[in-house]
């Protein structure tokens, strides 16, 4: 087993669940501590910052602690070269790279001063993502040339990524005795026409600078009724909406009422912006060459959003397949963990 599988392996088995992540922090700190040292290492919350400034340019790699609830048992195993485990793809490989980047020595002697930022509360609501506690703290950071956001990305350099937007969608009837709905007026069936169409909505292609990003409305969650003799008087549902990055997040939100007029009301809980298109930075460039990757669209909302609005520019760029996030058995290849981890070597430790 390599050195990445052990460390993967070791990731794997410290439980981390969103709002779970103080113990794995910690135990990312001590294990680069012989490497940065105490003054390498900033701890904000239960995210972390580890990395010396020495006034080389600055490339950042980011990474989320936590991952999704468990589903079921999946302990730590590797089988067939693949290793299995909770957040394995999703995303312990790239942290696993993360850390072994940062002991390498190569790195430490190269241009670039290689800062990671290991934050907690990415899988939960936006509001909890520490990576903007983070960013605001280190204001430093916003400085910095480039950044690497290694989640998943199927051997890929995905590029930007679709905004989200989680809203509430309420429709609303009157209660009455199921043996008398006319006195009544049903809430879940009313909603009905509308769901039908929302099932039958097609991606919606939009192509920026040559890649092209998929537009979803999908119905995640809902909830209604009182009891199994009640004419159910409200029924509420949760609508997530994937956007391309040339919305605004005001064009987003004009855009999701304009899809929900049927409803009674809409209650926006949870937003975050898309992430820009940055095809032109030249560390993409020099990521590209090496690694002979494809540049691709970003389907899914990850943090390159979040450094988008402090200025920094970034990719999606990390060992697994999107695919396996949040599957219950989830896994990464080991050889992505090894391709990703050499290609990020070669770039960091051998610029120009």
């Amino acid at each position: 087993m390599s050195n990445l599988a052990e460390t993967l392996l070791w990731l794997v088995e410290i439980p981390s669940e969103t709002g779970n992540e103080s113990r794995i922090c910690t135990d990312v700190a001590e294990r680069l501590y012989p490497t940065v040292g105490r003054d390498g290492l900033d701890r904000i919350g239960n995210s972390l910052i580890a990395g010396h400034r020495t006034g080389r340019p600055v490339i950042v790699l980011a990474g989320h602690l936590d991952t999704v609830p468990a589903q079921g048992e999946n302990p730590g195993r590797i089988e067939g070269g693949r290793l299995h485990g909770l957040g394995a793809a999703d995303m312990k490989a790239g942290l696993t790279v993360m850390i072994h980047l940062l002991e390498d020595v190569a790195l430490q002697a190269g241009p670039y001063d290689v800062l990671a930022v290991f934050y907690s509360g990415e899988e939960g609501p936006s509001a909890g993502n520490e990576l903007e506690d983070v960013l605001s703290g280190a204001t430093w950071l916003t400085r910095a040339e480039f950044a690497v956001v290694l989640e998943p990305s199927d051997g890929e350099l995905q590029i930007g990524c679709n905004g989200v937007i989680n809203a509430t969608v309420r429709f609303t009837g009157r209660s009455a005795h199921s043996a008398r709905p006319w006195l009544g007026e049903n809430a879940v069936s009313k909603a009905g026409e509308w769901l039908a169409g929302m099932h039958k909505r097609q991606p919606e292609p939009v192509e920026v600078e040559g890649l092209v990003y998929r537009e979803v409305m999908t119905v995640t969650r809902a909830a209604g009724g009182i009891a199994n003799n009640i004419i159910p008087p409200s029924f509420e549902l949760n609508l997530n909406y994937r956007f391309a990055p040339t919305r605004t997040m005001e064009q987003a939100e004009a855009l999701l009422h304009e899809a929900c007029v049927a409803a009674d009301e809409v209650e926006i809980v949870d937003s975050a912006p898309a992430g820009p298109v940055r095809t032109d930075a030249p560390f993409v460039d020099r990521l590209a060459q090496i690694s002979g990757a494809p540049r691709s669209a970003k389907q899914g909302w990850t943090d390159v959003a979040r450094l988008g609005v402090h200025g920094i520019a970034a990719v999606n760029y990390g060992p697994g397949e999107t695919a396996q996030a949040h599957q219950a058995d989830e896994s990464v290849e080991l050889r992505e963990l090894e391709e990703v981890f050499a290609t990020l070597k070669a770039a960091l430790s051998d610029g120009e």
